[in-house]
């Protein structure tokens, strides 16, 4: 076992590296073969380390979960399922006051079944509902906020890849930690509504004001008012065509969680359904094909990263430092709360800098072990420290949503600032349901203990 010098090298030799701008599979991966090399000396030794991880690591059947899913969602997206959300969320939020907000939000969680990934959300909804947003007025940090923050739903509900890389670390039920996110992402999704309802009523302004009447589409209309939205289609074929995209996420979801078939059996059923409803919806062999090349780009470099995970995660534990770390955290006194409350603390700093993938491959190894010594439900666990997580993506500086709002929305004149200003509202959401879960944990274990 390392001494306590030997152990701070190894955690200050990859923090240095991440905040260096080196990669983050390339920092786990020289740490862990750098402190294998302090512990036994001999190179040889990390060779084989290394690659009795890799062949172990990479030939478990989980590891092809992610890029199928990638797949099913990227297939679903490509024809036009965010498209066919929104008009439909549209059709059916008339009655409320800010019901483009309203409509984004809700299209927003029902895309989180499709794609588990909030950044294709706010690609995809940056170019749907905010044109539609600024065409009725809607002041443009609101609009803005409400696209960036109501895409953090689609990594908390499932299928999402921050579940199955968290469920991959800490060798948790892939299908019991999907169970785990429906009520909380409900939730949120459901407290964002109502800040946007609250907001509009108390300010009507920020949603064009009552009498507020703005350019828009000729000859297209939506009750009384015009809009560019295709939300005048017959209702019929709408329903048609969202309903066969949800009943396939939720058949194939419902699959995994009965132990039909395992998660990857479900994500390949998955991957060839949508390939099924792309085809029906008209999807060109080259779109296809740009598709399968996209998630192979996105998944491969996810698939190192989680190899260069385990690695490290092995060297913390043949190091001692998880047991190290869980005894000066319990010293401290603060008890499992007050532990609770540093861990949060961790990663909502840690979301200000680095990307939330990487915060869980740094974090979890160590964080997880101390989290179940303190009696927390490593499912409640999870969701928290996702939904923790999740507000690091909303986080200034690097708020990597507010980012890919800003890259993808139509308007180039939109600033940053106005984006994390109109954001503010859905992270103190996201807190709120952390907290919750915290105070209630079967909020998040009902479902997967029924």
């Amino acid at each position: 076992m390392f001494g306590h010098s030997e152990m701070l090298i190894v955690i200050l030799v990859v923090l240095a590296l991440v905040f260096a701008g080196v990669h983050i599979a390339v920092a786990l991966g020289i740490t862990a073969a750098f402190g294998i090399w302090l512990m036994l000396g001999d190179v040889d030794v990390v060779r084989t380390f290394v690659a009795n991880t890799a062949y172990e690591a990479l030939r478990d059947y989980v590891f092809a979960v992610i890029p199928l899913f990638m797949l099913m969602g990227d297939l679903l997206a490509k024809c036009g399922a965010a498209r066919d959300i929104y008009a439909l969320g549209h059709r059916f939020s008339k009655w409320l006051p800010a019901q483009l907000a309203a409509a984004t939000i809700v299209s927003n969680a029902l895309f989180g079944f499709v794609t588990g990934v909030s950044i294709a959300a706010a690609a995809a909804f940056s170019r749907i509902a905010y044109p539609e947003m600024k065409r009725y007025g809607y002041r443009r940090d609101f609009a803005l906020g409400c696209v960036a923050g109501s895409a953090c739903l689609g990594m908390l509900i499932p299928p999402s890849v921050l579940m199955i890389v968290w469920a991959v670390l800490t060798e948790v039920s892939i299908g019991k930690l999907f169970l785990a996110g429906v009520i909380p992402g409900f939730l949120a999704a459901g407290g964002m509504i109502l800040y946007v309802v609250i907001a509009a009523k108390l300010n009507p302004a920020l949603v064009g004001g009552p009498s507020k009447v703005m350019p828009r589409a000729a000859g297209v209309t939506i009750g009384d008012q015009p809009t560019g939205l295709p939300s005048d289609e017959p209702l019929g074929p709408l329903l048609r065509s969202t309903g066969l995209v949800v009943a396939l996420v939720i058949g194939v979801l419902a699959a995994i969680w009965l132990g039909l078939c395992t998660p990857t059996e479900g994500a390949g059923l998955g991957a060839v359904g949508a390939l099924v409803l792309a085809m029906i919806k008209g999807i060109r062999p080259r779109e296809i094909r740009d598709v399968v090349l996209d998630v192979g780009r996105t998944s491969g470099p996810l698939l190192l990263l989680l190899f260069c995970a385990q690695l490290y995660s092995r060297v913390l534990s043949m190091t001692g430092f998880t047991e190290v770390a869980k005894s000066f955290l319990l010293a401290t006194g603060l008890g499992a709360w007050g532990i609770l409350v540093v861990m949060v603390g961790i990663w909502l700093v840690l979301g200000c800098l680095i990307d939330s993938i990487s915060i869980i491959l740094l974090t979890v190894p160590i964080f997880a072990p101390i989290a179940a010594h303190l009696g927390f439900d490593p499912l409640a666990f999870a969701i928290i420290g996702i939904l923790a997580i999740e507000t690091g993506l909303l986080t200034p500086p690097f708020g990597i949503l507010v980012f890919t709002v800003k890259a993808a929305v139509p308007d180039r004149s939109v600033e940053l600032a106005e984006i994390f200003r109109g954001a503010i509202p859905y992270w103190f959401v996201l807190l709120a349901v952390v907290i919750a879960i915290a105070l209630v944990p079967q909020l998040a274990t009902w479902l997967p203990s029924l």
